[in-house]
C-alpha cells in the first residue's frame, strides 16, 4: 500500500514541499523542496485507498472524517499544492474523468423541482452561517477589488456599482424595470432601487433568501420598488428594460444554457440591456468536482466561454462587453475563509465539527482553484441591437463615479449581515 500511494503521488506532486505520513507510520515526501513545508497523516487504510482510487472525491471526505489530519500548514496550503501542480492529469485518474465527462448531463439536469431542491441543499442553510463570515450587505458572489488593500465591504460594494455602471443607469431614466436573476439575499436588487430610482423583481428559488430580501426591502421603505420573489426563471413572462444576474448561471447546468438565454432574450425589452456575471473556467468544457457536486453544489456546473458563447449567439442576443475578473475571487474566498474559521466554535455549536471541516475545505479549495488553477469570473453585456451601448467603455467609469456620488449622499451605516 505504502509503495503504490508513493508511486502514484510521485508521478503527480513535483513541485513544492510535502510530507505524507502513512496510516503505518512510514514517511512519504514529494515535491522539488521548494516553499513552505506541508504534512499531512492519513489515519486509516480506507483513506488510502481512496486517495488512491478516488482521489477528486475521497480527499475531501477524509478530511471531513477526520481520517486525513494536517499536521504542518493548513488544508489551504495542502491544496496550493495539490492544485498548484504544473502534471498534466496522471494516466490512472484519466477514466474516471471520462466516465464523469460523459455522465454530467444527467447530473445537471436541473428541472423546476430539482432545481429548488439544489438550491435548498446551499442556500437554505441556517441564516447564522452566512452573517459569520459574509459582508454586511450578504453578497455572496464574487467581489471587485479596485485595490489589493480594500476591505470585503467596500470589495462588494465596488462589485454592486461596476454592474450597475454596465447596465446604463442613466440619470435621466428613473422608471427602468430591472429583473435581478438569482437574487440573493436582495443585496444588488435593493441598492439598484435605493442608488438608481429603478423598479426592481428579484426572483430566487431559496426560500430564506426570499424571505430576507422582502424582510429588508421592507425595513429601508423600498417595497414599492423592489419586490422579491419564490419563482424560476423559467416562468417569467413579462419584459423588462434591463436584466441582470449575479452568481445563478452556475446552477443552471449545461442541459439548460439554451434555455436560459433564449428566456433572457424574450423578457429584454428591444432597447434593454443585461449583464451575465458568473464563474467560469478559462480552458475548455470540464465537469464539476464530484466533492464539490456532493457536498456544496448538487446540480451545478462552471462553464467555459466556449460553451457559453454559441447559446449566446444562437438565442439572438448581441454581445457587447466581456470582462474576465481573474484573482478577484480568490482575494474573495481568502476573506470568506478567515472570517469563517475565526468564527468556527460558533459554526460548530450551529452544526457539528464535520461540518466545520467540510466547509473549511470547500472555500479553500475554492480559492485555490482561482489562485492556482484556470477558474475566473466573467461578466457579459448583452443587448439585441448594436446601437444600445456607446462605442467605447469610457462611460463605465463615468457612470461609477456617479453612483459613488450618491452613495457618498447616502451614507448608509453599515451593519453586521445578520443583523
Amino acid at each position: 500500500m505504502d509503495r503504490l500511494l508513493q508511486f502514484l503521488l510521485k508521478s503527480f506532486i513535483r513541485r513544492g514541499n510535502f510530507r505524507v505520513t502513512t496510516s503505518r507510520g512510514t514517511v512519504l515526501t514529494f515535491g522539488d523542496g521548494s516553499g513552505p513545508p506541508v504534512a499531512i497523516r492519513l489515519t486509516t487504510r480506507a483513506a488510502e485507498w481512496g486517495i488512491i482510487l478516488d482521489p477528486e472525491l475521497k480527499f475531501g471526505e477524509s478530511y471531513m472524517d477526520g481520517s486525513l489530519v494536517v499536521e504542518q500548514g493548513s488544508i489551504a496550503d495542502v491544496l496550493s499544492i495539490a492544485l498548484g501542480q504544473t502534471s498534466e492529469l496522471p494516466n490512472w485518474a484519466r477514466p474516471q474523468f471520462l466516465i464523469r465527462f460523459l455522465w454530467r448531463r444527467i447530473q445537471q439536469f436541473n428541472p423546476r423541482k430539482r432545481a429548488r431542491e439544489n438550491v435548498a441543499h446551499h442556500y437554505d442553510l441556517d441564516g447564522r452561517l452566512y452573517s459569520l463570515f459574509l459582508d454586511a450587505d450578504r453578497q455572496y458572489s464574487c467581489a471587485y477589488f479596485e485595490r489589493l488593500d480594500q476591505s470585503l465591504d467596500d470589495a462588494q460594494l465596488a462589485k454592486k456599482r461596476h454592474v450597475a455602471a454596465k447596465l446604463r443607469l442613466t440619470a435621466d431614466r428613473k422608471d427602468l424595470r430591472i429583473l435581478d436573476i438569482g437574487c440573493g439575499w436582495g443585496g444588488l436588487g435593493l441598492y439598484l432601487a435605493e442608488n438608481a430610482g429603478a423598479d426592481v423583481t428579484g426572483i430566487t428559488l431559496s426560500e430564506e433568501q426570499h424571505a430576507i430580501a422582502n424582510e429588508r426591502a421592507m425595513e429601508r421603505g423600498l417595497t414599492d420598488r423592489a419586490r422579491f420573489r419564490l419563482q424560476d426563471y423559467r416562468d417569467l413572462h413579462d419584459q423588462f428594460d434591463r436584466i441582470v444576474s449575479v452568481g445563478m448561471f452556475e446552477h443552471v447546468g449545461v442541459n439548460h444554457f439554451e434555455t436560459y438565454f433564449n428566456k433572457a432574450a424574450e423578457l429584454l425589452k428591444d432597447d434593454g440591456v443585461m449583464v451575465l456575471h458568473a464563474i467560469g473556467r478559462s480552458e475548455g468544457p470540464s465537469v464539476t468536482n464530484p466533492w464539490i457536486a456532493k457536498y456544496i453544489f448538487p446540480g451545478g456546473y462552471i462553464p467555459s466561454l466556449s460553451e457559453v458563447l454559441p447559446r449566446i449567439e444562437k438565442s439572438g442576443l448581441l454581445v457587447t462587453d466581456i470582462e474576465i475578473l481573474r484573482l478577484h475571487y480568490a482575494e474573495t474566498l481568502k476573506h470568506w475563509r478567515e472570517r469563517f474559521l475565526a468564527h468556527r466554535e460558533e459554526v460548530e455549536r450551529i452544526y457539528d465539527q464535520r461540518f466545520v471541516r467540510m466547509w473549511e475545505f470547500y472555500l479553500a479549495a475554492s480559492e485555490m482553484s482561482f489562485r492556482e488553477q484556470n477558474m475566473m469570473v466573467f461578466q457579459i453585456q448583452l443587448t439585441k441591437r448594436q446601437d444600445v451601448v456607446p462605442m467605447t467603455r469610457d462611460y463605465i467609469m463615468r457612470e461609477e463615479q456617479r453612483l459613488r456620488t450618491i452613495e457618498d449622499k447616502r451614507q448608509t451605516p453599515l451593519r453586521l449581515a445578520g443583523e
